[in-house]
């Protein structure tokens, strides 16, 4: 794991890249990489490489980035894990290719010059990368398919600027960081960006795409994996639940045993939810030495903590188990620093504990972490999950069959009532329904386009209209790829195109990785997402588990002859910070001086008057915002940081 950028410049006068440049872009980013750096410039100084290792494969200096082929031809820069790159290398050593090292990094530069793009396609991993093919003056870039790992680009004044972290990218001095307005509602919305970012002219790369830039400046992107490649081709699973159930088992297990792949010592977040828990069991089977495990826990809440069945899965599997427990003077203290690191807004207070576990898991030795990220999207774990999902097959239906005139007078009618007792959310649902748009929004969504209206200056409110656009294109996207895709695979899939990749994965990557630690996401092995993605509502949901809210049904099935039926079948708490309980009383202050004082209500984005009364509706106790707040308040510290600091 590891950071990068690089600099192409196609269309200027004189060039402009320079060691110094390049040195500075991979400093900003160390934490990402604190074993070794490096950079690259081209003859013609059209092409520059910047690089942050952390050593994982082949720990000596032969895995040094950026890294070239013998001829001169082709340089890469790569940040993350190819889980099957001697499977690969012993296939281009019978082609003839001569290895220098032991790394993955080498496998995918000489598969990038046997086999071109098609490398993606045969890899098992996770990787952001880019590499310069000298012959044809061409940069080709990729993300993984899932999205574990960022890459973000910029093209301006004849430059193609990217880098792992935004951040690298403005040490560029010809780029300027600029709040892309367009993005603030969908950032609020559903707590992090669209399918840009926060920063004008600055995009993501998305999940299973690679990108070309020609020599003269033409961009092209190209899909190369989809989440519903199997689903397409076999609408109609019909195998067993007990085959079914079998096939996750063997997947997981060779999931996690791919992910164990590692030079440096290793271990897992445990929660003690069944997710973690059946990372720890699966692991322990693989090793000869205890597994290394890792909590985190609040002092001052405990209704948060899941401290008892994380000792508990420890105690079975005899891990080497490590807590620790944080207060609000703890989340105090790295809040300025959780926004630097995650580049754009993050609206999961998560980032909290994850910071302090991560921090816990570095200082005990270990450098490679499984994480449990990936498993509720694919088996129905959120209750939100299964609520909306009855919702729709009952009064979304019946309301979405009523004239339309009846459907306006009923929310207008409503509207009143639901503002005066601050429901925003579920003014939404209706207002949803009533003009047509999608049900479904992802499990992130926050500050509805109701509650935007309130709280946006007269002069803003327009911004409010644009969120529902978002959730209607994936909808349609999955619907033009798949026209008979139950609903529960339309849930499934918005969350493998927004939520999962641009607020679960990036918390986890920004926030492990500015403890120079990398997490492996076992349960989002492609192989397994392709054949949960295949499987059919009603065996994820039977029609009995549905009736009594059973969430993970198939996973638990699974997965009863490795844990004990109390850490599987437990009620379902979740990963989250008491930052409700903080804002109402030790960190109220500072909420208030954050955000209501803050540039965004100075410039008269925001009206204060508005976020005042959402505020105190929250301290007051008549309900409950503290998620809300927390993106607000993490908003403003973003932007004192990289716009107006």
């Amino acid at each position: 794991m590891c950071g990068l950028a690089g600099i192409i410049e196609y269309s200027v006068t004189e060039s402009t890249i320079t060691h110094v440049l390049l040195k500075r872009m991979s400093d900003e980013i160390a934490h990402r990489g604190p074993d070794d750096e490096g950079q690259w410039l081209s003859e013609n100084h059209r092409a520059g490489f910047a690089y942050r290792r952390l050593a994982i494969i082949d720990l000596s200096a032969n895995g040094h980035q950026p890294m070239t082929t013998p001829d001169g031809r082709f340089t890469i820069v790569f940040n993350g894990e190819i889980y099957n790159h001697r499977v690969l290398r012993a296939e281009l050593e019978a082609k003839g290719y001569k290895y220098r090292s032991q790394s993955d990094t080498e496998t995918i530069l000489y598969g990038f010059a046997e086999w071109g793009e098609k490398i993606v396609s045969k890899m098992v991993g996770m990787w952001g990368l880019a590499i310069w093919d000298n012959d044809r003056q061409e940069l080709f870039c990729a993300r993984d398919r899932v999205g574990i790992k960022p890459l973000y680009y910029t093209l301006q004044g004849g430059r193609f600027v990217f880098g792992s972290e935004i951040k690298s990218i403005l040490q560029c001095p010809q780029i300027s960081a600029a709040m892309n307005l367009a993005e603030l509602p969908n950032c609020l919305a559903f707590s992090m960006t669209g399918f840009s970012t926060l920063f004008e002219g600055i995009h993501k790369l998305r999940p299973g795409h690679w990108l070309k830039l020609s020599s003269d400046g033409t961009l092209r992107i190209h899909e190369y994996w989809n989440p519903l490649q199997q689903a397409i081709t076999n609408s109609q699973n019909t195998m067993s639940e007990q085959d079914v159930q079998a096939e996750i088992m063997r997947l997981l297990r060779q999931a996690v045993k791919d992910r164990m792949m590692s030079d440096v010592p290793f271990g897992v977040f445990l929660s003690g939810g069944i997710d973690s828990s059946v990372n720890v069991a699966l692991m322990a089977e693989l090793m000869n030495r205890p597994v290394d495990t890792f909590s985190v826990g609040f002092k001052e809440h405990e209704a948060y903590n899941e401290n008892f069945y994380a000792r508990k899965v420890a105690q079975l599997f005899h891990t080497n188990h490590h807590e620790i427990l944080i207060d609000h003077n703890d989340a105090l203290s790295v809040f300025e620093d959780l926004a630097w690191h995650e580049d754009e807004p993050n609206g999961d207070p998560v980032c909290i504990p994850l910071n302090f576990v991560s921090k816990l898991a570095r200082e005990a030795g270990a450098i490679v972490v499984q994480v449990g990220e990936g498993s509720d999207e694919q088996f129905a774990g959120y209750r939100w999950m299964h609520r909306e999902l009855k919702f729709y097959h009952g009064w979304w239906k019946m309301y979405g069959a009523a004239p339309q005139f009846m459907r306006s007078l009923a929310y207008n009618a409503a509207k009143p009532l639901f503002l005066s007792r601050q429901q925003y959310l579920a003014l939404d649902y209706m207002r949803r329904g009533t003009e047509n748009d999608e049900l479904y929004w992802g499990g992130a969504v926050d500050l509805t386009p109701v509650h935007l209206k309130a709280l946006f200056s007269a002069d803003f409110q327009y911004l409010a209209d644009s969120p529902p656009r978002f959730p209607k294109h994936i909808h349609n996207d999955i619907l033009a790829r798949m026209p008979n895709a139950d609903y529960l695979q339309r849930m499934a899939y918005f969350e493998f195109s927004h939520r999962l990749p641009e607020l679960l994965l990036m918390r986890v990557d920004k926030v492990t990785m500015a403890h120079g630690i990398e997490a492996r996401v076992p349960f989002l092995d492609h192989r397994l997402v392709e054949f949960t993605m295949t499987l059919p509502e009603r065996m994820k949901i039977p029609r009995y588990a549905s009736q009594g809210g059973e969430t993970k049904h198939l996973l638990k099935k699974t997965v009863e002859s490795l844990l004990p039926h109390d850490i599987i079948y437990r009620k379902k708490q979740g990963f989250a910070a008491p930052v409700g309980e903080w804002f109402r009383a030790p960190l109220k202050s500072y909420w208030e001086t954050t955000v209501l004082e803050s540039a965004l209500v100075k410039d008269g984005i925001f009206d204060k008057q508005a976020l005042t009364q959402f505020f105190n509706a929250h301290v007051s106790g008549k309900r409950n915002f503290g998620k809300s707040l927390y993106a607000l308040m993490n908003l403003a510290l973003w932007h004192k940081r990289f716009i107006k600091g």
